[in-house]
């Protein structure tokens, strides 16, 4: 074997090893995301099967009832109505 040939297999096989490992990390962040977006999506179905009108006020009780949902499973979700910021202490 020549060492250009040699060479060339070396390249070869890093690359192989490298494409045929993905990271571990990126797989358990996928399941993990995965995850909650099911549950969240669940929360949305049950709502929607709660309340099936599209009336202004069977939206606004689906929406209350996505938001406890999504709340008692600790899941992230918008607030219902935004969060006035909190006033910064002047500085001296």
């Amino acid at each position: 074997m020549t060492q250009s040939t040699g060479r060339a297999l070396g390249f070869a096989l890093l690359g192989w090893l490298l494409l045929a490992s993905p990271p571990a990390a990126a797989d358990a962040n996928w399941k993990t995301s995965s995850a909650v977006w099911k549950q969240m999506d669940a929360c949305t179905r049950a709502a929607r099967k709660q309340f099936p009108d599209y009336t202004a006020e069977a939206n606004a009780k689906r929406e209350a009832a996505r938001q406890k949902c999504l709340r008692s499973s600790n899941l992230p979700g918008e607030a219902a109505e935004p969060q006035q910021a909190q006033p910064q202490p002047a500085e001296r």
